[in-house]
């Protein structure tokens, strides 16, 4: 085995290789490929709302990366071993095997529900992720980065984590007695003595400091700079044990040629980005490195350190960008089991519907700072937006009292005939809207896509207002015709680009839109959110599919 001195010395003179290999920023590079992945789901427990944010939030990306033309990979799945996992199943009287797989199928059935589009399952019990994760460890081992050595320290059994004393406070507990408990997650630690393999991770500050150096790595900015400042004093960057005794860690993947010892439940769980695309198999290459690695806050330390850090020592690059988002609340407090406040997302679309709660949480959620789940709010937000200002929108410009030949006139044709401010505002904002819903899509803030799209559809709403086309349908001459297919065409190319645009939000809502405006699939790209009305004159775009749609039926609010 090799000595902790020759190993880093090891390291050093592979460093050497690896900074001239960063001597481009990896995150600048331009491709035609696009790697997404949500963190895989512990299996200690079920769904919640905040595993289906960050579900849907890579699903929303991938759909707009897609929509731009983009070849899409979207990886998913759940993080099935550790000593949390085997109580867990203990508890529900299970074989370990079958909680896990019981359990993954409600994450599965979770992605189904709610449109999560992802082209890899990921359960780190298959087969396959343990053939990735051995070649993997065995890279780490030829390079020079894993020795063996003692530990002695504190072990966090709940967040399955190796902790320094830099990362751990004092309390009492119930009884009055002082006990460690990790700062971080407030879990208590216990101090552990036992041979295992460690990794040596404090040689890859400079690294870590370089992939660093590119602030659009780590968003937002907030927790670019905590990851910085941790980086900086170099409390995180103790070698790190990356196995246990296989007697106290028996759900595991043992160690290649160690049966002895099982791999350390983080480096098993984040190598299923590369099993996700066929590692070690070449295809993997074709969309290495991710474009964009959606986590959750508590868990920055493990993908914003140590994996970075596994990646360039197996000679590979790490992610180009990690989008860390914050946690829900719960009327404004923390979701625990403990207060028995854990919102299931399949109870809350019960009442709220898939859809109504996956636009709900994409609309609220800003990544930087935690959001509150209200179901009175959830509940007035969709009946807001996409009952009233979205759908009565769509009823009134498509039913028969406004429009009984279910016509689709062509705005370049009409819409030179409406002069009015409400008429000429909306236009304006017809055509910002693209530009505008892109920079946040590109700024992962989709609650400013919603934002912009509202905007537009309030004053399409004020547009229809203003001309009355209920009145305008009454009158027999020229004009009043001509001002009618002018109000419903320029109401109905705010509906399509509006439904175009939120399509990676809502994407099954979207659907009910575009396919009642008989959009082609192939018309369905982000090239088409430019205003028709700004294209040369041409003929009427068709008929509607229907004269009755309903985009979104309204909640009742139970709870008054």
């Amino acid at each position: 085995m090799t000595s902790p001195l020759i190993q880093k010395l090891l390291v050093l003179n592979l460093n050497k290789t690896w900074k001239q290999r960063l001597n481009r920023h990896y995150s600048k590079v331009t491709s035609s490929n696009f790697y997404v992945t949500t963190p895989i789901f512990y299996v200690n427990a079920g769904p919640h709302i905040g595993h289906l944010y960050s579900a849907i939030l890579a699903d929303s990306l991938a759909r707009y990366k897609s929509m731009l033309g983009y070849s899409v990979q979207l990886s998913t799945g759940t993080d099935e071993h550790g000593n949390k996992v085997m109580r867990a199943a203990e508890a529900s009287k299970l074989p370990t095997e079958q909680y896990c797989k019981q359990i993954s199928q409600h994450f599965k059935d979770m992605c189904h529900s709610f449109d999560v589009g992802y082209t890899e399952y990921i359960r780190t019990t298959e087969p396959r992720h343990s053939k990735a994760l051995h070649h993997f460890w065995n890279v780490l081992k030829e390079n020079g980065h894993i020795y063996s050595g003692k530990y002695s320290g504190w072990y966090c059994v709940a967040d399955e984590a190796f902790l320094t004393t830099l990362q751990l406070k004092d309390i009492k507990d119930s009884e009055g007695k002082t006990i460690k408990v990790s700062i971080e997650s407030s879990h208590p630690v216990e101090w552990v003595e036992e041979d295992n393999y460690k990794f040596g991770l404090s040689a890859f500050q400079d690294d870590l400091k370089h992939w660093l150096q590119d602030d659009s790595v780590v968003r937002p900015a907030k927790f670019h700079k905590i990851l910085s400042d941790w980086i900086e004093e170099g409390a995180c960057l103790e070698d790190l044990s990356i196995s246990r005794p296989i007697n106290r860690a028996p759900w595991g993947v043992p160690v290649p040629e160690d049966e002895s010892q099982s791999i350390y439940v983080w480096l098993d769980a984040l190598v299923n980005y590369l099993t996700a695309l066929g590692y070690p198999e070449k295809s993997y290459k074709k969309f290495w490195p991710p474009e964009m690695q959606v986590i959750g806050k508590d868990i920055l330390k493990f993908h914003g350190v140590y994996w970075p850090a596994f990646l360039m020592a197996a000679g590979l690059e790490p992610p180009r960008s990690i989008l860390c988002h914050s946690h829900w609340t719960v009327d404004s407090q923390k979701m625990s089991k403990s207060k028995g406040n854990v919102i299931s997302p399949f109870d809350a679309a019960d009442f709220l519907t898939a859809d109504g709660l996956r636009y709900f949480l994409l609309r609220e959620a800003v990544p930087y700072s935690d959001a509150n789940y209200s179901k009175t709010k959830a509940i007035n937000v969709v009946n807001s937006e996409l009952a009233d200002t979205f759908g009565n929108l769509l009823s009134r410009c498509t039913g028969s009292i406004i429009n009984p030949g279910k016509e689709i006139p062509h705005p370049a044709i009409y819409v030179k005939e409406l002069q009015t401010e409400a008429a000429k505002s909306l236009m304006i904002s017809l055509q910002s809207l693209r530009t505008e819903a892109q920079i946040s899509y590109e700024k992962c803030n989709l609650h400013h896509v919603v934002d912009s799209v509202m905007t537009t559809l309030h004053l399409a709403n004020q547009m229809v207002e203003h001309h009355k086309p209920w009145i305008l349908r009454k009158q027999t001459d020229d004009e009043s015709k001509t001002k009618l297919m002018g109000t419903i065409s320029l109401a109905l190319e705010s509906i399509r680009i509006c439904g175009l645009i939120l399509y990676p939000i809502v994407p099954k809502l979207s659907e009910t839109v575009l396919n009642l405006l008989n959009v082609p699939k192939s018309k369905r790209t982000w090239e088409e959110t430019v205003p028709a009305f700004l294209s040369d004159e041409g003929s009427n775009l068709g008929t509607l599919a229907t004269d009755k749609p309903i985009l979104f039926k309204r909640i009742m609010n139970s709870e008054g």
